[in-house]
């Protein structure tokens, strides 16, 4: 198996909290006029480093997984990134899981696909999903990300949110 393919990894009780606070970042962007996306960097230890909210409104490329990924690397270092982890409610577009990757971090939990986000938003302009998971994306580099998610309990939650919104 290449290595950059992962097997299906089960969210640990530390992951689906912390999609539970993307679920809450997601919802304070949403109050603040932004697409209703939120993301964190969590620790090796599973601290939360960075929070971050969608900023789509005043940046089209303001995805909240980039905002993400560009703060964890002018923070820290690549080897640090390494053993870190990008908590978000939605599967990071393709995109953002290339953002992700050349950050350096290493690690990726989230709530609900993009599949399944598309399926909600249709062709929404201003949500044009791709048909390429973030497995695929890290699958074609050269470094390992290791990806758990979806996190099937929550996905009603981040359905609804995201079906009020669209």
């Amino acid at each position: 198996m290449d290595s950059a393919v992962q097997a299906e990894r089960q969210p640990t009780g530390a992951d689906v909290e912390l999609v539970r606070e993307a679920m809450r970042l997601a919802q304070a962007s949403l109050d603040s006029g932004n697409h209703p996306f939120g993301a964190l960097l969590a620790g090796p230890d599973g601290e939360i480093l960075i929070r971050a909210e969608n900023t789509y409104s005043t940046d089209r490329l303001g995805h909240v997984e980039l905002n993400v990924a560009r703060e964890a690397a002018r923070r820290y270092s690549p080897e640090f990134l390494a053993g870190c982890t990008l908590v978000t409610s939605v599967e990071p577009c393709a995109m953002c899981a290339g953002g992700t990757y050349w950050a350096g971090i290493g690690r990726v939990v989230f709530g609900m696909t993009e599949h399944r986000l598309g399926e909600i938003t249709g062709d929404h302009p201003e949500n044009m999903t791709l048909a390429l998971p973030c497995r695929e994306v890290f699958a074609a580099g050269r470094r390992k990300v290791e990806v758990v998610g979806p996190i099937l309990e929550l996905d009603a939650e981040i359905a609804r949110a995201h079906r009020d919104f669209w």
